[in-house]
């Protein structure tokens, strides 16, 4: 950790972990030091009619991906979009993120090649970017040449999360069946659609776009992957084992079946992303597991793919988080709509996007504003009945960013 001098923000509301209160929070070396304690040395910063809160920790962020390809099949250099992403990220109060990196059979922006660009440009940016730059593995279960990746990712310098994705099933599922209540990926009777068939070419005509390839290139691919689905578990089982060894947490994408969670939560992977219904989320609870939504969701008042609302599943008990998903703005935005909706009081919800993801990604250093704590801070201005503005963010007592306003 840095030497940073000694800060303290004074007057702003905290968010504590059981109240809102005024206090002074100082921090130096990158760690909370006192709450009401002395200013002897210290940098004061007013934050009087501001709220002080714990900085946002993003456990599935995949808006990375628009830097890089802001128009299908439009790739930029991947230096240059991560260190625009970070800027993003500081400046929306997120000083942990996870970037949600697609590892898949397709080509382009979500194959193993660019997957492994990245995760080498992040290492090799990380003293250079605000905040704490992380991966979330997202892997797709069909796409084997990823697991050396995936191996060396492990053993890298921050340890990344592992997600385990099965778009390929969701792809050929038939379209009498909704993605929301589709049978356990593995499941032999699984309602596959035939890939030979016009409807599949019409269906595939975005995917490759996206690819750069012609739709009858991409239906090929996909037909290929299909013959690979009774190597499948063999894979799933190597990859678990990968991520139990190194001690990495592990996530099951799109659950839709009990079955789908008992099968990962079996191989260590304890936390649910974005379940696809009311049973699966009860099952999850039942067990014990972390269950994650979307912001998105939360801002918007229900999900862009007509799933279960964010809201409804936190009155109910059934999501411990919140993740960025695909705007990082939806961080901030999802706690105001979810404040103004009478979901709950701020101190009560703030843990959704803060403490909740830091624990279960194991990060017991920092989510909450504690003596002893990454001081991991953003100071919003937040008037009463107006949209919050991130003014401050600080990953590891370091100012990652600043904005002042025109009336200042």
């Amino acid at each position: 950790m840095q030497n940073n001098p000694a800060v303290v923000i004074d007057g702003a509301t905290v968010v504590f972990g059981d109240r809102l209160e005024r206090a002074a929070v100082r921090f130096e070396n990158g760690k909370i030091t006192a709450i009401d304690g002395a200013r002897d040395g210290a940098e004061i910063i007013d934050g009087r009619d501001h709220l002080l809160a714990p900085a946002f920790v993003d456990i599935h962020g995949d808006a990375f991906e628009r830097q890089i390809m802001p128009r299908p099949g439009t790739m930029f250099p991947i230096a240059a979009s991560l260190l625009e992403t970070d800027r993003q990220l500081a400046a929306n109060g997120i000083a942990t993120a996870y970037h949600a990196l697609t590892l898949s059979w397709e080509p382009g922006l979500r194959s193993v090649e660019n997957g492994r660009a990245v995760v080498e440009a992040l290492n090799t940016l990380a003293p250079r970017l605000m905040v704490d730059n992380r991966v979330q593995l997202r892997w797709e279960t069909f796409c084997f040449e990823a697991i050396d990746l995936i191996r060396e990712a492990l053993a890298g310098p921050k340890r990344p999360s592992i997600a385990f994705n099965d778009h390929t099933s969701m792809l050929l599922l038939d379209p009498s069946v909704s993605l929301q209540e589709r049978p356990f990926d593995l499941d032999p009777a699984y309602p596959a659609m035939d890939p030979a068939t016009p409807a599949f070419a019409d269906k595939m005509a975005d995917r490759a776009k996206r690819a750069k390839m012609p739709v009858v290139d991409m239906v090929a691919m996909v037909r290929a992957m299909w013959e690979r689905r009774p190597d499948v578990p063999a894979a799933i089982e190597e990859v678990a084992r990968l991520g139990r060894e190194a001690g990495a947490p592990m996530l099951s994408h799109d659950d839709s079946q009990v079955e789908s969670r008992d099968f990962y939560r079996g191989r260590g992977a304890r936390i649910s992303e974005f379940p696809m219904n009311m049973r699966v989320a009860r099952a999850a609870r039942e067990a014990g597991d972390f269950i994650i939504f979307g912001a998105p969701n939360a801002t918007r008042g229900g999900s862009h793919l007509a799933s279960i609302g964010a809201a409804d599943m936190i009155r109910e008990g059934l999501c411990d988080i919140l993740a960025s998903d695909y705007y990082y703005p939806a961080m901030l935005l999802g706690l105001a709509r979810l404040k103004a909706d009478g979901v709950g009081a701020l101190h009560e919800l703030w843990p959704l996007v803060s403490a909740n993801p830091a624990r279960a990604l194991g990060l017991d250093d920092r989510g909450t504003i504690e003596i002893g704590k990454r001081a991991d801070l953003v100071l919003i201005d937040w008037p009463e009945g107006a949209a919050p503005a991130v003014r401050r963010t600080f990953s590891g007592g370091r100012e990652a960013y600043r904005a002042i306003a025109a009336g200042n």
